[in-house]
């Protein structure tokens, strides 16, 4: 057998195997295996110890069970109803929706119908013949009225009741509370309860596995069972887990004797005794696996709690009881925080399903919960912090603005302050490091946007570049069905705001020359993959423009432009770049890029260029001698790990070319997008994402790309001044007619004139230049700007 100190000293990845737990049965200094379990729980939650702010909705108390320890069932009480009515759970739910809540925990008894002719009639008063499918349209309710993510505690289940309950809420879960058929037995605490047969609750676990169901789960301690047995009952819920990958969490909970039941007298167990329970359970699971003691049955001992290996509080609600233990209040908030910072670790609201499983929503939500979940959550599956979107006029959020500010030096994590060394080493970041990078709050957020600031400054001094430039849509017919695209028209895309247009060449070229007129140097043409549209349309656009504006400079056409024009006259890219140049195409702007991963682009624009496709035309133009800009476009159905993939992949055909000029963040406008009104894309990236995605760029990209631009159109004027403290040295175009965000919803303008560019510039405590696309300085000796008078001219340079 394996020594105790050779167990307790495995690395953190490496998990107990049933003989390895049982040889610590009996250990009688549990110090070392307190401290094993917490390093194991740091490795992969760090320093966060997660809550759910819920409503609790106890929607019957009737049970056919008779559990020795309960006092929350109870027979038929006369004038009492059996179950809540939908106005009395709606008015429960909604006082939740006020407090701040983003959980519905429903609660019930088990199958009462089955015991209680009282509950029978009720139920088909109520229209139902079962329990499990009234609570399934009082779940829906809650959904559809307030928001809130149902979570369900419903009992034994068959296939049916858990697909119909999937469609309703957002995780479920059923407390395999112990694996011992012995507890089951005449004079056992689950004597004469047909629920609680372990074959029975472990069944019903691995069905909601075959379904793709999120499920909580976990044991009770105290209540008769054996060490020995607890082990068994967490070995049995992990080789459920190890197959389907569907528990969210593992509860240790702790019987607490209540007056009035038959374990009354009863002794609860100690807390040494929780405490070993809780480290086998970590060491038993993957270091993912969350771990969580309800916070209100260990009061004064929840620092310990975190100390032995927990990542979770459960849920905490601030306006109801705990129904199932009414004697023990749930912890005030602030309390739970302070409780949490004793140990060094940071309190963290979370939704009812799990961040790691918020990230795969396709995987483990049905579609008609996806909505409010992604109204709820960030790219990372934590909640949303404040209401601040993408395009709309409002006020950035004030603490995330103090934290980008802020020229204090604050302590960042361990974590952040290792990846931030890398940067200073000029080492390369990895995937991982990247995703830290997005993943940093706080003290970390305003370390990464320091960082960013400080290389910037140190790249680009105080000068901060703008373009006097026209945006040019020449057609908003496509026969793309891009899914976030408010902008096309047309038979085969998603028919929104305006009506279809294919401006002539004649058009074309007069908007470029009044561009030039008012003293732009670039236009940027870009439109929908009209049907009718060949190369030679392309190639038409660039004489048109050339012949009337020999001195413009077009910066037009995307991969996906050059793709399709290549393909319709049936040559290859390069050749029909060559054909692009001599007609005067000075650069490529870097969209249809979107995200840089098929597994986003399968879902976000299926019948665009794929990946590959999409960094071949770009390598293929830079090694034509063409520069470029590059984009992403976040914030929608992405997760942190696409944005680091995206970087990379930039980052690395930058290192194999050099072709591009400036990385351009372009935050997800989500307003009129079709899949965000169809319930399946989040409402963009939250303003510390979007913030972040501006410094992480500087960071990862450095020092091989050097620009980092902010988009006013997306950001407003205020964002783009607190991305300026954040590693962004241009700000892009005046973008005359800008009309692509506009259709998606954005309210920012459709122009900004060159004297607001540099008011913003300057009361930012920055330098303004005007430059060329190539990022040359801008002569303005020879022409005369609009509205911009000769000193503000020479100030500008």
């Amino acid at each position: 057998m394996t020594g105790v100190s050779d167990i307790l000293s495995r690395k953190s990845g490496s998990r107990l195997s049933r003989d390895e737990a049982m040889a610590l049965v009996d250990l009688d200094d549990i110090a070392p295996l307190l401290d094993a379990a917490a390093r194991r729980r740091d490795a992969a939650h760090g320093d966060v110890v997660s809550y759910s702010r819920k409503v609790f909705i106890p929607l019957t108390q009737l049970c056919r069970d008779v559990c020795h320890y309960c006092t929350f069932a109870h027979p038929p009480r006369k004038g009492e109803r059996a179950y809540l009515t939908r106005d009395e759970v709606l008015s429960i739910a909604m006082s939740g929706k006020k407090a701040g809540c983003k959980e519905a925990l429903f609660t019930l008894g088990d199958k009462p119908e089955l015991r209680y002719e009282f509950a029978r009639d009720e139920l088909r008063a109520l229209g139902h013949d079962t329990t499990l499918s009234y609570v399934a349209e009082m779940a829906s309710v809650v959904l559809k009225e307030t928001g809130l993510l149902p979570h369900i505690n419903p009992g034994l289940m068959s296939d049916d009741d858990l697909l119909s309950l999937r469609s309703v809420a957002a995780s479920q879960g059923i407390m395999l509370e112990s694996a011992s058929e012995r507890l089951c037995e005449k004079g056992q605490v689950h004597y004469g309860s047909p629920d609680k047969a372990p074959a029975a609750r472990l069944d019903t676990i691995r069905r909601a596995g075959v379904h793709g169901i999120a499920f909580t789960s976990g044991i009770l301690i105290g209540i008769g069972e054996t060490r020995e047995e607890r082990i068994d009952a967490l070995v049995a819920l992990r080789d459920l887990n190890d197959q389907y990958g569907h528990i969210q969490e593992i509860i240790v909970q702790n019987f607490r004797p209540k007056p009035g039941t038959r374990m009354a007298d009863v002794a609860a167990p100690t807390l040494d005794d929780h405490l070993w329970t809780i480290a086998i359970a970590r060491l038993l699971f993957e270091p993912e696996m969350n771990i969580q003691a309800p916070p209100n049955l260990s009061a004064g001992d929840l620092p310990a709690l975190v100390s032995a290996g927990i990542n979770d509080w459960g849920g905490v609600s601030p306006v109801t009881p705990d129904f199932v233990n009414p004697e023990a209040p749930w912890p005030h908030v602030r309390v739970l925080e302070q409780e949490t910072s004793a140990v060094g670790k940071a309190l963290r609201e979370r939704v009812a399903i799990y961040p790691a499983f918020a990230r795969q929503p396709s995987k483990w939500v049905d579609r008609t919960v996806l909505k409010p979940l992604f109204v709820m959550t960030d790219a990372d599956g934590w909640p949303r912090t404040d209401t601040w979107c993408v395009g709309r006029l409002e006020e950035p959020p004030a603490h995330d603005v103090k934290l980008v500010r802020a020229r204090k030096s604050h302590q960042a994590s361990d974590r952040i302050r290792a990846v931030l060394d890398k940067v200073s080493d000029g080492r390369c970041l990895g995937e991982d490091d990247i995703v830290s990078l997005f993943r940093a709050q706080s003290d970390d957020f305003s370390a990464v946007c320091r960082a960013a600031d400080e290389l910037r400054r140190r790249t680009n001094g105080d000068v901060v570049s703008y373009v006097i430039t026209r945006n040019i849509n020449y057609t908003n017919i496509c026969y793309f069905k891009c899914q976030f695209c408010a902008f096309s028209k047309g038979k085969l895309s998603e028919n929104l705001r305006g009506k279809p247009y294919d401006l002539g060449l004649d058009e074309i070229a007069h908007r470029a020359f009044e561009a030039w007129d008012r003293g732009a140097t670039e236009v940027c043409m870009q439109g929908g993959i009209h049907p009718s549209y060949t190369g030679q349309r392309y190639l038409d656009i660039c004489n048109a423009v050339k012949t009337r504006v020999p001195q413009m400079h077009l910066h037009a056409f995307s991969p996906l432009e050059v793709a399709q024009g290549a393909k319709t006259l049936g040559i290859t890219v390069r050749s029909f770049l060559g054909q692009l140049k001599a007609a005067g195409l000075g650069t490529l702007p870097g969209t249809a890029a979107e995200i840089l991963d098929d597994e986003v682009r399968q879902q976000l624009c299926p019948d665009k260029l794929d990946t590959a496709e999409w960094l071949d035309v770009m390598r293929t133009a830079h090694l034509s001698g063409f520069k470029s800009t590059a984009t992403i476009m976040f914030g929608h159905i992405d997760r942190y790990e696409h944005w680091a993939r995206h970087l990379l992949r930039i980052r690395n055909l930058q290192i194999e070319t050099g072709g591009f000029t400036e990385f351009v963040p372009l935050p997800f406008v989500h307003m009129e997008a079709p899949m965000y009104l169809k319930g399946r894309a989040r409402p963009g990236p939250t303003f510390r994402e979007a913030i972040l995605m501006h410094a992480v760029s500087r960071l990862v990209l450095h020092p091989h790309i050097t620009n980092i631009q902010a988009s006013w159109v997306k950001l407003g004027a205020d964002g783009v001044r607190l991305c300026l403290d954040a590693g962004v040295n241009d700000l892009g175009g005046t973008l005359m007619d800008e009309s692509i965000s506009r259709s998606a919803g954005a309210s920012h303008g459709q122009e900004m004139t060159p004297e607001r560019m540099e008011e913003i510039i300057r009361t930012s405590g920055r330098q303004p230049r005007r430059r060329t696309t190539l990022y040359e300085m801008a002569s303005t000796a020879t022409r005369e700007i609009r509205g911009v008078n000769a000193e503000e001219q020479q100030l500008s340079l």
